[in-house]
């Protein structure tokens, strides 16, 4: 069985697209047509049935109608050369009978007669006198002494020619028909697949030139159009994130270069200057560019964990205000002031990412501030669709309100959404980090969003001075007050 299987299986992987299409396509036709032709030639020989039918219980109810007045001529007058009338009694005898019909012999046997009802039957030809097969309908007749039955019977030759003649056209229309439909279909589909072999031909060109391209889009608003678009798109996604990559790893060679090339200097100079050699100031630096090294790489690492797992895990209940307090004593000088929040204000996310957030934002605020640092939460109204279409970038809900302002040199507006990239530091107003290396904010925008809210900067006072980052983060209900409400979700 399964050697016998190969062959077939072999060959229908042959059949290209174009091809399966075809075949499905004219099967199916095939089969549709095979039950219309037979359902059209069943209905036909139904209706021609109950035609003749209908005509020979006519015929019969119009003797009946002479026999109840005792008015019975002989001959029975009826129209028509392939028309036989009897009209037979109790016994099977026959009482009248038309011109052409048998005197002696009934057309139907007297054991199949049932006086009390309208009846139709088959009998044989030879017996009527008829050609083909023939359809008898009897009636009753006479009255109670005297009961009659009158037997009409009809040949049905007429009948099977015109079925015959129908099935002889459809067997001959049908392939002719199959055949015009396929060929047109196969036209259709070579057609409709063009684009397709146009967008594979594009794809080989760009894949074969390993660079930027884009896929042909047909002209036609249909799915193929639709696919296009959504391929040329995909080829732009990742495009952008090849470029992205690809200055992501510069970026990330640079910066380890830089702290690896200090290390190597200073040992370099130590080991020439041995008996000159200040050991304590060579080990304070190696330890500085080690721990910038450190960070550097503690911060990729995070950003890599982020990129694989974008959504957060062990959420829990966090009450800003606590957060921020926390996070304010890490940093004595410059003052770092807190604005009390004037209740509890509760979010959902991962204490320890939202305390990196913050922890961030405070380095970066404290290192470009003149002189203080100011930190503040406050429930905000929702966020509703009105209010995101006018440039709120959190989604639709209530969220609470942090900010981490300074009094520095600010960011510019154009390059206030620029600074979030990676590996992005600005040369003018907030001036090269000391041992930053352009990672805090790209790693706050990644822990916002998985927290499910939004980061953006403002002037501090509206204008170009100072800076002010926003946090929106969802918040949660509090019912009593004290926070156990939120607590416990």
């Amino acid at each position: 069985m399964t050697g016998a299987g190969r062959p077939w299986q072999g060959r229908l992987p042959v059949l290209g697209l174009r091809g399966r299409l075809m075949a499905i396509g004219v099967f199916g036709l095939t089969v549709g047509l095979a039950l219309g032709g037979v359902v059209l030639l069943g209905a036909l020989g139904f209706v021609l049935q109950r035609t003749v039918d209908t005509e020979a219980f006519r015929t019969a109810d119009a003797v009946a109608l002479l026999a109840a007045e005792d008015a019975l001529p002989d001959p029975l007058p009826v129209a028509g050369g392939q028309v036989r009338v009897q009209v037979v009694d109790a016994q099977g005898r026959i009482r009248a009978a038309s011109i052409d019909a048998d005197r002696l012999v009934p057309m139907v046997r007297p054991q199949r007669l049932d006086p009390g009802r309208r009846q139709r039957l088959e009998v044989p030809a030879e017996r009527v006198g008829l050609a083909g097969p023939v359809r008898v309908v009897t009636v009753p007749a006479g009255t109670t002494a005297d009961p009659l039955t009158v037997l009409v019977a009809r040949s049905m030759a007429d009948v099977r020619h015109s079925t015959h003649v129908v099935r002889v056209i459809l067997l001959v229309a049908f392939p002719l028909l199959v055949a015009v439909l396929a060929g047109v279909a196969w036209r259709v589909v070579g057609a409709t697949l063009r684009p397709v072999e146009a967008l594979r031909r594009g794809a080989e060109e760009i894949t074969g030139r390993a660079g930027t391209g884009r896929l042909p889009v047909p002209a036609s608003a249909d799915e193929i159009h639709r696919l296009a678009v959504t391929l040329n798109g995909m080829l732009d996604r990742l495009e952008s994130a090849r470029v992205r990559q690809r200055a992501f790893v510069s970026d990330a060679a640079h910066e380890l270069r830089s702290p690896l090339t200090n290390i190597r200097t200073e040992l370099e100079v130590a080991q020439r200057l041995a008996d000159r050699t200040d050991w304590t100031a060579v080990t304070a630096n190696l330890l500085t560019d080690t721990e910038r090294l450190s960070r550097l790489v503690d911060d990729l690492l995070l950003l890599a964990r982020l990129d694989e797992a974008p959504q957060a895990r062990g959420s829990g209940p966090v009450e800003l205000g606590g957060l921020l307090t926390e996070v304010a004593a890490r940093y004595p000088s410059p003052p770092v002031r807190v604005a009390p929040p004037t209740g509890p204000l509760w979010t959902l996310g991962n204490a320890d990412e939202l305390r990196r957030v913050l922890a961030n934002l405070v380095d970066n605020a404290v290192r470009h501030a003149h002189g203080s640092v100011l930190l503040a939460a406050e429930a905000t109204p929702p966020v509703t669709a009105a209010g995101r279409a006018g440039g709120v970038a959190a989604p639709v809900g209530a969220y609470h309100l942090v900010t981490v302002t300074d009094d520095g040199p600010g960011i510019p507006v154009v390059d206030r959404e620029r600074v979030f990239d990676r590996f992005t530091r600005l040369d003018d107003g907030r001036a090269r980090d000391d041992g930053g290396a352009g990672l805090g904010l790209a790693i706050v925008r990644e822990l916002v969003r998985r927290a499910g809210g939004s980061v953006t900067l403002t002037g501090a006072d509206g204008q170009r001075a100072g800076l002010r980052v926003c946090l929106l983060l969802p918040a949660l209900p509090v019912e009593d007050g004290d926070g156990s409400a939120a607590a416990g979700t």
